[in-house]
C-alpha cells in the first residue's frame, strides 16, 4: 500500500511503496540519492548504482514521475530523519530534460513573466504551490466560519443582461443573438436571496473587471469572497462582523499552515489585534494623511494613502490595518445606503497597505432607491428586476467582498497580485 512521503518515519524497518515525482538527483556513481515529492512533502530514497538502469542516469530525469518500494531506515540527515533505501523502481513516466524552468530552485531567481508563461510547469515548485495549498485553507475556514453563524452558501449567474453597478467596466459577451455581461459581483442576487427569507448569504465565486489596469494589484478575473446579511443597523455590525472572520481564518491558518507561513516569513495579526483594528471616517483618514506630508486627494484612493493608514494603525494600534467609513456618496454605488453630510454606511478594510475589503450597508427601500438610481444617471427601466426585490418588502441589510487573491497576496507578502492567482487574466494574458 502506498505511504505518503511526509509519514514514512511511522513505518521504520518495514518495506513501503511511494510514488511521486523526481524533485533532486545527486549522483555520486556508486550511489545516488533521489529526492522524490509528492502532495504531502519529499523524502530521499537511496539507490546503489545509477537508477533507472540507464548508463548515464538518463532514463530517471528531474519531474520524472516515479513508483519506488524499499525499506525505511532512520538517518538524520535526510528530509525528515528518515530515508529508503530503494529494492525496486519503476519509471511511471519520463519527463524530458528542457524543463523550461528547475522546479526544484528558488522562485524567485526567475522574473513574474518567466513563472506565468510557463506556468504549467511552474505550479510544481513547492513553494510556489504553497501559495495556493493556504489560499484553499483560506476558503475552507471562510465558509466554514460563516456556516457557523447561519449564512447559506449560493451560486449565482456569471452572465448578466446589464450591469447593476452602472454598467461600466463590463465584459461583452456574444450570448446567442445578443450580447451579454459577464458579472463584476453578485450584488443583485445576493441582495434577492437575503429578502427571499435565507437572510444570510456568502458566495465563493468568480467577478470580471474590464479596467484597463496594469498594477501589482489588480486582475481582471478574481475569486471573490461575497458576504450579504439582513437586520443590520449599519456598517459597524459588518465590520464587526468581519473582525470575527479573519481571527477565525488567521487562528485556522496558524494551525494548519504553520510551515507555509514561517517559509514566507509572515506571522499573522492574532485575536488581540484583529480586534484592536481602529476604525475610522473618511474625513479622519484625510486629516491624517495630510499630517503623514500626503496630498489632501491622497485618499482617492492612492496606494501610498492605504500604505500611510495601515503604518499609522500598526504605530498606533499594534496592527497594520484599519477600517475606514462613511466616503462620500459619489464614491460609491446608487445602492449604498445614504448617511449625514452626503456620506454613506460604507467601508473598507486596509490590510498591510493594500484595500482587501469593500462593503456597507445598502437601500432597502424602494422609492430611495429609484431616486437614488436616477441620481447616478442610470434607467430604472432597465433594472425592473431588481427593484422587484425591494417593491416587496426587503429587510435592512447589507455585505461586504473579500478579494480572494488580494487577501493571499497581502498574508504572505507577494510582491504582485497575480502570483496568488493560479491562472492569472489581466489586459495581455489569457493563456495558459
Amino acid at each position: 500500500m502506498r505511504v505518503l512521503c511526509a509519514d514514512i518515519g511511522a513505518s521504520a524497518g518495514q518495506q513501503v511503496l511511494i510514488q511521486g515525482w523526481v524533485h533532486r538527483i545527486r549522483d555520486l556513481g556508486k550511489i545516488t540519492f533521489v529526492i522524490v515529492r509528492d502532495r504531502s512533502g519529499s523524502c530521499q530514497v537511496v539507490f546503489d548504482g545509477r537508477p533507472g538502469g540507464g548508463e548515464d542516469g538518463a532514463s530517471l530525469s528531474h519531474e520524472s514521475v516515479v513508483s519506488v518500494r524499499g525499506t525505511v531506515v532512520r538517518n538524520a540527515k535526510a528530509v525528515g530523519g528518515f530515508e529508503l533505501q530503494e529494492s525496486a523502481l519503476e519509471l511511471l513516466a519520463r519527463a524530458d530534460a528542457d524543463l523550461p524552468l528547475a522546479v526544484n530552485q528558488d522562485p524567485s531567481k526567475y522574473g513574474l513573466d518567466a513563472v506565468l508563461e510557463h506556468r504549467m510547469i511552474s505550479l510544481r515548485n513547492p513553494q510556489i504551490l504553497s501559495i495556493f495549498r493556504l489560499q484553499a485553507e483560506i476558503v475552507r475556514l471562510f465558509a466554514q466560519t460563516l456556516r457557523s453563524e447561519g449564512f447559506t452558501e449560493i451560486k449565482t449567474s456569471k452572465l448578466i443582461g446589464t450591469g447593476t453597478e452602472g454598467g461600466t467596466g463590463l465584459f461583452e459577451v456574444q450570448y446567442f443573438d445578443r450580447k451579454v455581461y459577464l458579472a463584476q459581483s453578485p450584488q443583485l442576487y445576493k441582495q434577492a436571496m437575503v429578502s427571499a427569507g435565507l437572510e444570510r448569504v456568502f458566495e465563493i465565486g468568480m467577478a470580471y473587471r474590464a479596467e484597463k489596469h496594469d498594477t501589482p494589484r489588480h486582475i481582471n478575473e478574481y475569486v471573490s469572497l461575497d458576504i450579504e446579511m439582513a437586520f443590520i443597523e449599519s456598517e459597524h455590525d459588518l465590520m464587526d462582523l468581519e473582525q470575527r472572520l479573519l481571527t477565525t481564518i488567521f487562528d485556522g491558518l496558524r494551525a494548519s499552515c504553520a510551515q507555509i507561513l514561517e517559509t514566507w516569513g509572515r506571522p499573522l495579526p492574532s485575536a488581540e489585534e484583529v480586534a484592536a483594528i481602529p476604525r475610522i471616517d473618511h474625513d479622519q483618514a484625510k486629516e491624517l494623511l495630510r499630517e503623514r506630508g500626503s496630498s489632501g486627494r491622497v485618499f482617492e484612493i492612492n496606494p501610498e494613502g492605504e500604505r500611510q493608514l495601515c503604518l499609522w494603525a500598526e504605530e498606533q494600534h499594534g496592527v497594520p490595518a484599519v477600517f475606514v467609513y462613511g466616503d462620500p456618496r459619489r464614491k460609491r454605488p446608487f445602492y449604498t445606503y445614504p448617511a449625514a453630510d452626503n456620506k454613506t454606511m460604507s467601508f473598507d478594510l486596509l490590510f498591510r497597505g493594500l484595500e482587501i475589503t469593500t462593503g456597507g450597508r445598502r437601500i432597502n427601500h424602494h422609492a430611495m432607491l429609484v431616486e437614488s438610481i436616477e441620481q447616478f444617471g442610470l434607467d430604472a427601466a432597465a433594472m425592473f428586476d431588481y427593484l422587484q426585490v425591494f417593491r416587496f418588502g426587503c429587510p435592512p441589510h447589507g455585505g461586504f467582498a473579500i478579494g480572494l487573491e488580494r487577501l493571499t497576496q497581502q498574508i504572505l507578502g507577494l510582491a504582485n497580485v497575480k502570483e496568488a492567482s493560479l491562472f492569472p487574466r489581466d489586459r495581455r494574458r489569457v493563456t495558459p
